[in-house]
This record gives structure tokens, C-alpha cells and sequence, in this order.
């Protein structure tokens, strides 16, 4: 663990119970690091992930980092004060989207195994900051090895076992989007925020019916995926 503080933090006004996870979009890590540690951006994570897999910790997890901008998840619209918030060095779809290293994840899962034990975090708030903020972000994005995180139940699975089409119409799919945890003001943007995290294979923004089976498994009370 490399420390290299930021400056940008400032009080939690609530529990941790969420983990957001983050790419950092930027041409490099050094880009990367200047970004998080400017005063005059006013942006930070408690966390950074290089390239080689070390871990940076820029804020103290007391502390509430500068990692979430406007967002909302399940009835919390103050996302920062209850997350803990790791980026991951990679340029993004701006700069040249690639998929993450092994080296990167290696660091990444008792990273988060660590802080999901000692704060009891749900695998249900364990989320990308495109699931938070889908109107404005896209990342972790569609390379993000979420089934990798799900297998140490440190992400929900993808749901593949015995689903079945509830034919909710469009509306339906949004009211029941919305009780997962989703924001739908913006309803497409929602959408592909959850083809993105559940079903990356297909990013088109339509509501079809494995899109509806994919999440009436996950609103079940015990998900139905590979683990």
C-alpha cells in the first residue's frame, strides 16, 4: 500500500455500506494521480489501482471521498458519504477502452474482500459508477470482469438459471429497475447502465426478454447465477 494522500475529502455524513467501483479515464496513471490529488479538481477516490496491481490509498476510508458526484442507489442519494470508492487505472472509451489486467484484479479482490467483511457490505451495493450515476458514466464498463468478482462473492452473479420472461411491459421493467436500485429519470440511460453491468454482450438500450428475466432473477431473494 502506497500512500499518497489527497486533499480532497471532507466529512461522512453516513455509514460505508456501499463499495463503488471506478475506472480512471484518464491517457495514464500518472494523469490519474495528479487529477486525484488537485485541490482545483475537487475529485478523489480512497482508492487507486495501477497497472502492476499496487494499490494507492489516497483518503482514509473515515473520510469521505470525492468519487461519486451526483448519484443515487437504493434511496441514497449521497453516495459518497456511504461508499468506499476504488478506481482502477484504465483509459476508458474516451482514451482507448481495454480490458482490465490480471495483475489489476489480483490486487482488486482482497482489496474489496477486506473492506466488504469489516463493513458488512451486501453484494447488492457493490456497483459501478455507471449503476450509480447512468446518465453521466459508463464505467467500470463492459469489460469489467464482474462474473470474476462474483465467484468470491464480491459482486452479484449474473443471473443464468431458470429464467423466465415476466412480459412486464416497459413501464414495469423501469418501476421494478427502480426497486433494484436504479435511478430512471433518464429511462435509456438507465437501460444501458444495466445491459452494461448484467448483460454486456448486448448494449442497445432495448428492453427485451432477457433483459426482464435477467432482472426479476435478481430482485428473487436469493439470485440465480453462477457463483
Amino acid at each position: 500500500m502506497i500512500e499518497t494522500p489527497s486533499p480532497n475529502f471532507d466529512t461522512r455524513a453516513l455509514p460505508i455500506t456501499m463499495i463503488v467501483l471506478h475506472y480512471t479515464g484518464m491517457p495514464s496513471a500518472a494523469d490519474a494521480v495528479a487529477r486525484l490529488t488537485d485541490p482545483a479538481a475537487k475529485v478523489s477516490s480512497h482508492y487507486l489501482i495501477a497497472e502492476d496491481g499496487q494499490v494507492m490509498r489516497l483518503v482514509a476510508e473515515k473520510d469521505r471521498a470525492w468519487h461519486a458526484g451526483k448519484s443515487h442507489w437504493r434511496e441514497i442519494n449521497d453516495v459518497n458519504s456511504a461508499s468506499v470508492g476504488i478506481e482502477i487505472v484504465n483509459p476508458g472509451h474516451e482514451f482507448g477502452y481495454r480490458p482490465f489486467l490480471d495483475a489489476q484484479i489480483d490486487a482488486l479482490i482482497p482489496l474489496m474482500s477486506d473492506i466488504q467483511t469489516r463493513y458488512a457490505i451486501t453484494r447488492g451495493n457493490i456497483v459501478g459508477h455507471s449503476d450509480i450515476a447512468p446518465a453521466r458514466k459508463q464505467d467500470p464498463g463492459e469489460l469489467f470482469p464482474w462474473a470474476q468478482l462474483a465467484k468470491h462473492r464480491l459482486a452479484l452473479p449474473r443471473p443464468t438459471k431458470n429464467l423466465i420472461d415476466p412480459n412486464w411491459t416497459d413501464g414495469g421493467f423501469l418501476l421494478a429497475l427502480q426497486r433494484f436500485g436504479y435511478d430512471v429519470t433518464d429511462q435509456l440511460a438507465a437501460i444501458v447502465a444495466f445491459q452494461r453491468r448484467f448483460r454486456s454482450e448486448l448494449i442497445d438500450g432495448t428492453i427485451d426478454g432477457e433483459c426482464r428475466a435477467i432482472l426479476l432473477a435478481l430482485l428473487l431473494p436469493k439470485p440465480q447465477g453462477d457463483e
